[in-house]
């Protein structure tokens, strides 16, 4: 695994710039999609400057934590989402803070916030008005229904979650073991899709403002991101007048494609289509199946599904996940149902370092979060830096922007900022 050490301003002096590293972004983001978004930005190379109010993203607050924390707010799915960032605390509701945000602004590439609909507005910050101060600004919003600029939803001001998206946008129709089984994917892919389709749509903006010296507004709505990736919902809807059910593990048309018996559980197994058939016949010692009139076409073999599978299980059953993924691994599509144990012991993601350590400082010891599933081969992404605590480069950034240790001090005074010396504390105890 990849380790970073130290503090999260602790940049090793061998870490890649990244390919975005002449880019900054001001995340006004809280929860899961917008930092998500942010933290793929930050993989690359960007200066993210996280703006929180006093009492921080709400996400800071949110488990899981280690088991020895010594406090709880600094949860795992923080640390995750906001790596490679760093803290100012501003309270943009006071003159000061939006003072401050407008210096922010002027000297920055890209603006991304997920505040409900209207609140920027309502805070003097739009678009337009940070835009006149920065023309090529780049400005991302994501909210559960969108925004104005992408076509105005009845929705609108619905607040909303990860199941809200996944339930709107036609995930939930479709997953499950029948229609009377909906259910929410595991994960909360109805933050981070739309995080990453925000993630895009910035990247294509600051690409077209390189040309045309003028940035613009991003506008993803979370239920239209699920939706974009739920593409068995419109596609069967389109071609047939039906919507489509939930089927487990099957994919509509696609057969062999499911988890499949063996003796010690079941693993996923696709040979959907011609080749991997063939040649899983022959490795099950049945060739004569190939040329099957049952099952000698895509289509014909997910009309007869069902002996399908009892054949293909049949033969599966006889051996054990380790004993069939020797014997088809590498030749016909298969994988064994990985639970989080075994990712972190398999060999797979330790050579694309997909586990980094970086340091909890609730703890004192390391932490393991994902790492960039985005491997450029020239400028690589990396983990700098673990994600911060609440301000704790609240005085450094406001120096950056130009203000006086006077000035901060002034802004601590009024309430428009917190400078968290807490880290200065782990810096010192470090060293003895």
């Amino acid at each position: 695994m990849s380790q970073i050490k130290g503090s999260s301003a602790d940049q090793p002096t061998n870490a890649p710039l990244g390919a975005l590293h002449d880019i900054r972004v001001l995340d006004l983001t809280q929860a899961l999609a917008g930092p998500f978004c942010t933290s793929l930005l930050g993989d690359q190379g960007a200066q993210i400057i996280k703006v929180e109010p006093a009492r921080g993203d709400m996400i800071r607050y949110a488990g899981p934590f280690a088991k020895d924390a010594k406090t709880h707010d600094f949860g795992n799915v923080f640390q995750n989402a906001n790596r490679n960032k760093r803290s100012l605390v501003l309270d943009l509701k006071s003159a000061e803070g939006q003072e401050v945000l407008l210096r922010l602004v002027a000297q920055a590439d890209v603006l991304v916030e997920n505040f409900s609909s209207g609140v920027m507005e309502r805070l003097g910050l739009d678009y337009e008005r940070l835009s006149a101060i920065n023309p090529k600004l780049v400005y991302t919003s994501i909210r559960g229904f969108g925004d104005k600029v992408g076509g105005e939803s009845p929705y609108g001001h619905w607040p909303a979650f990860d199941i809200v998206a996944q339930a709107m946008g036609g995930l939930m129709s479709i997953t499950g073991k029948n229609e009377n089984s909906n259910v929410r994917v595991g994960s909360g892919v109805g933050d981070t899709v739309p995080g990453l389709y925000a993630a895009f749509g910035t990247m294509a903006a600051l690409l077209e403002a390189k040309s045309s010296g003028r940035g613009q507004y991003v506008d993803v709505a979370m239920v239209d991101a699920v939706l974009a990736v739920s593409e068995v919902v419109v596609n069967t809807y389109d071609a047939t007048g039906v919507s489509p059910q939930p089927m487990g593990n099957e994919l509509r048309g696609f057969a062999p494609f499911n988890t499949v018996a063996v003796k010690d559980g079941e693993v996923a197994l696709g040979a959907p289509h011609n080749p991997q058939w063939s040649k899983l016949c022959t490795i099950m010692g049945r060739e004569e199946l190939i040329t099957d009139p049952r099952f000698d076409s895509d289509l014909k073999r997910w009309n007869n599904k069902t002996e399908v599978y009892e054949i293909v299980e049949a033969w599966t059953s006889q051996y054990t996940r380790a004993e069939l993924t020797e014997i088809l691994g590498g030749k016909v599509p298969l994988g064994p149902v990985l639970n989080a144990e075994a990712i972190f012991a398999d060999p797979h993601f330790a050579a694309r370092q997909m586990l980094c350590e970086v340091e909890n400082p609730r703890t004192g010891r390391p932490a393991r979060i994902t790492g960039p599933a985005v491997k450029l081969g020239r400028t690589p992404a990396s983990i700098r830096h673990r994600a911060p605590l609440l301000g704790e480069h609240s005085r450094e950034v406001l120096l950056e922007a130009g203000l006086s240790d006077a000035e901060i001090n002034r802004l601590v005074e009024v309430g428009a900022t917190t400078i968290n010396e807490e880290q200065v504390l782990i810096k010192e105890s470090a060293v003895r």
